[in-house]
């Protein structure tokens, strides 16, 4: 089983990055990282839309603008390590996912215009940690989450979407080696 760690984990003391290596190890297996802050990948403009456009159009050339795409439609596991913030995630994040969305690659539009999914996964594992909540009694805002879920569920292909998060880390009076192992015992109450 091969699984595709996305590494969007900036800090070296990341605590999303301890949680995402305690999953990693419980999955096992083989594990090809792509560490978005090494990777610099750069939003879409035209021009690169353009360059990417022919890549789909004209295979067996240059297709460097496909690989993370390639690569995330060919992964048995998908596990995204991305910290909380802004509500949402760290933009290198929405970059990789843009790079990652093309038609043809990962997912395709049936006649209908139904989107079909072409990703290999059955399962991603989105791995959060944040300093406050992330909802509140009636409101919740994991944007990151809630979107990757939704570009997964309805684009790629890949129903089983599961989130695993430490949150309140950064409040005053929290015990955060509590939380985080709370967080690491839901990972170990997940069927392997």
């Amino acid at each position: 089983m091969k699984t595709l760690f996305v590494n969007a984990c900036v800090r070296p003391e990341s605590r999303t990055k301890i949680l995402a290596d305690y999953l990693l190890d419980k999955l096992g297996g083989e594990i090809e990282e792509v560490n978005l802050e090494k990777e610099n990948i750069q939003p879409l403009n035209y021009e690169t839309m353009l360059a990417r456009d022919e890549m789909i159009k004209n295979p067996g050339g240059s297709d460097y603008m496909l690989k993370y795409a390639k690569q995330f439609a060919a992964a048995d596991t998908i596990v995204i390590a991305a910290p909380y913030w802004d509500l949402s995630f760290p933009a290198m994040v929405k970059n990789y996912l843009e790079s990652v969305t093309v038609q043809g690659v990962t997912f395709y539009y049936n006649e209908e215009g139904i989107p079909q999914g072409l990703c290999k996964a059955q399962k991603v594992y989105y791995v959060m940690t944040s300093g406050g909540p992330t909802s509140m009694p009636e409101q919740s805002f994991n944007f990151g989450f809630d979107y990757v879920k939704g570009l997964c569920q309805m684009l790629y292909g890949i129903k089983d979407v599961k989130c695993f998060k430490a949150e309140m880390l950064d409040v005053i009076g929290m015990d955060v080696e509590a939380i985080l192992d709370k967080a690491k015992e839901t990972i170990d109450n997940e069927p392997a």
